[in-house]
């Protein structure tokens, strides 16, 4: 079996996890969640450097990932849970009260592999751009990787943040948006249009690097030459476009599922969809 196999198979069974969790809580957030698999699959099984066995808030000499858009937490938990930061079996209390697995990631709970509480969005680049900076006085070369929605690029403290980066020549943070044009209310371009959305990256002083989210074998090969380019002086944005609702056909291509729970009947045409590989919690 070859690792992009391996991978494919990983994100189908974060799929199930997804639509099983948010099924079972009666709330959340299937759809970026749903879209973003891949990525976040491709990132903690092929990309970082990181280490489930041993997490500390502090992450020296690893790679440290921020959730920016924390209301796709189901699928960050699922990825968590099947890289071996805690059980997977703890998947199954999502939204629970005392539930260490919240609806937006907290710090309170402990969770491993969790740093930071988002959900209030806007601020995970600036997170970002702390530890980036951080890692330099250090001396320490691993990366900062963070995860941003496109609708998320409405709010002003994102690019106070890009400006920064570029400042102080933040060349060891990758940030990925999810481009999939969808938000809460509809279509990004009938909420607030984001315009071009490179040629806004590119002047604000940071390479830009463009990718399909959903193949598998496109988006590792982005990560891979974005790590290729960190340390030469810019800061890294990887424009990464996806289906909300990847998977699972009557939630692609609509902004409804962004935040709605599938009812049992709509779950179990969802899970016939897609193949258990893992094994369900």
């Amino acid at each position: 079996m070859t690792k992009t196999t391996e991978l494919k198979k990983t994100a189908t069974q974060v799929r199930r996890d997804i639509v099983r969790m948010v099924n079972k809580s009666k709330s959340g957030h299937p759809g970026g969640s749903l879209g973003c698999a891949d990525f976040l699959v491709a990132l903690y099984f092929d990309t970082m450097k990181h280490n489930p066995e041993n997490f500390t808030l502090d992450g020296k000499n690893e790679d440290l990932f921020f959730l920016s858009n924390g209301h796709v937490a189901p699928v960050w938990y699922s990825v968590l849970a099947r890289a071996g930061y805690f059980p997977v079996k703890e998947l199954s209390t999502l939204r629970e009260l005392e539930s260490r697995l919240q609806g937006h990631p907290t710090t309170e709970e402990g969770l491993p592999g969790v740093r930071i509480a988002s959900g209030s969005l806007g601020q995970g680049l600036s997170v970002a751009a702390g530890a980036a900076v951080t890692k330099k006085i250090n001396n320490d070369n691993s990366l900062v990787f963070s995860l941003h929605g496109d609708g998320e690029l409405q709010e002003g403290q994102i690019w106070e943040a890009a400006m920064f980066a570029n400042a102080k020549k933040l060349d060891n943070l990758i940030a990925t948006v999810d481009y999939n044009k969808k938000q809460i209310d509809g279509s990004t371009d009938d909420v607030l249009t984001l315009g071009n959305l490179k040629d806004k990256w590119l002047s604000f002083g940071w390479e830009v690097l463009e990718t399909n989210g959903n193949d598998m074998e496109q988006i590792t090969a982005t990560l891979q030459k974005a790590k290729g380019m960190t340390g030469n002086g810019k800061p890294i944005v990887i424009l990464m476009t996806t289906e909300m609702g990847m998977g699972v056909d009557f939630m692609m291509g609509t902004h409804k599922w962004h935040g709605a729970a599938p009812s049992d009947e709509q779950t179990k045409t969802a899970l016939a969809q897609l193949e258990e590989t893992l094994g369900d919690y």
